[in-house]
């Protein structure tokens, strides 16, 4: 009786070191890897966090980007990271979309990931170089369909977001458009702009002194609801019910991950996404909070992944 007592009592001091290890969470510095370039949207957030949790948690969260692979080679590295959650990686819509765009990886993202927080949601914009004699979603259609396989649709690659945001656009309008894939956001709209092609569904960070200085036509967002950047512009959806593309970003960790330490960090995040400074500075990018438990990202994950497998399954588009 006096061995089986004290094995419980090494089990329960076990247990109780255990649990305290993660309460103190963290002791020493975590690393947010970022798969894309630094300067780009993902980064901006990240590093906008990163400060935001060194000054909550009393660690440094340091901002790693690992570009390469639109952004595959970053999440393997986080998913092959001990599950201590000290190796964060920021998720974007690219996780959902490369699960069926790339036909093999080393990972199930769905299966080898731990959803931790959703971080915010950024509108889309329909792109047009203002020779194109289209004022509204509507006069666009016509002139796409008047005029098939005629009209060119960049983007910053194949199977990148604002790819299949056009290819969705063209299944639920009914248009035929040729997509022209660019090395990148910054390629793309300066053909744009320059009228080499006449439509993009690109982001609103990237795009938005463009739109100020009369370069290129804001003609919708493709968020379900209008952009409080620019209130004024109407969204895609109106003229194509059920149309709703935006750019989301979040955290996720290793799979096994303390979940003591996920509900550590998702409670700091929320924290810091009803901060009405940070929703403002949101705002002024085209985007909104996305406070999300880490089951309800789980389940946004899982519908995303859904959502953009059916459309590049149509769009036929394919990983070199």
């Amino acid at each position: 009786m006096n061995l089986l007592r004290l094995a419980f009592g090494v089990i329960a001091l076990a247990l109780a070191t255990c649990g305290g290890a993660s309460a103190q969470y963290p002791t020493r510095p975590v690393r947010l890897v970022v798969g894309f370039a630094a300067g780009g949207p993902t980064d901006i957030l990240a590093r906008r966090m990163a400060q935001y949790l060194s000054e909550k948690l009393g660690q440094q969260f340091i901002v790693e980007n690992k570009p390469g692979a639109t952004g595959n080679v970053a999440t393997e590295y986080v998913l092959n990271a001990a599950p201590d959650g000290y190796t964060i990686l920021v998720t974007t819509t690219a996780n959902a979309i490369n699960m069926t765009f790339y036909s093999k990886l080393s990972f199930d993202f769905l299966r080898d990931a731990t959803p931790v927080a959703g971080l915010a949601s950024i509108s889309y914009m329909m792109l047009l170089n203002p020779g194109v004699p289209a004022k509204t979603v509507p006069e666009f259609i016509a002139y796409a369909k008047a005029n098939p396989a005629k009209v060119n649709m960049a983007s910053p690659g194949v199977g990148t977001a604002p790819h299949v945001n056009g290819e969705l656009f063209k299944m639920m309008a009914g248009v035929d458009m040729v997509h022209v894939p660019y090395r990148g956001d910054g390629p793309a709209l300066t053909d744009l702009v320059a009228g080499q092609v006449h439509v993009m569904f690109g982001n609103l960070i990237s795009a938005i002194e463009h739109i100020r200085g009369g370069r290129l036509r804001a003609l919708a967002v493709t968020t379900a609801t209008p952009s409080p950047a620019l209130p004024d512009v109407p969204t895609v959806a109106a003229t194509v019910p059920g149309y709703e593309a935006s750019a989301w970003f979040g955290l996720g960790a290793p799979r096994a991950t303390p979940a003591d330490v996920v509900a550590r960090i998702n409670k700091e995040i929320n924290a810091s996404l009803a901060d009405p400074k940070l929703a403002a500075r949101l705002a002024e990018l085209g985007g909104a909070p996305m406070p999300l438990s880490p089951q309800a990202f789980d389940a946004f994950i899982a519908a995303e992944t859904e959502k953009w497998g059916k459309v590049v399954r149509m769009s036929g588009a394919k990983a070199n």
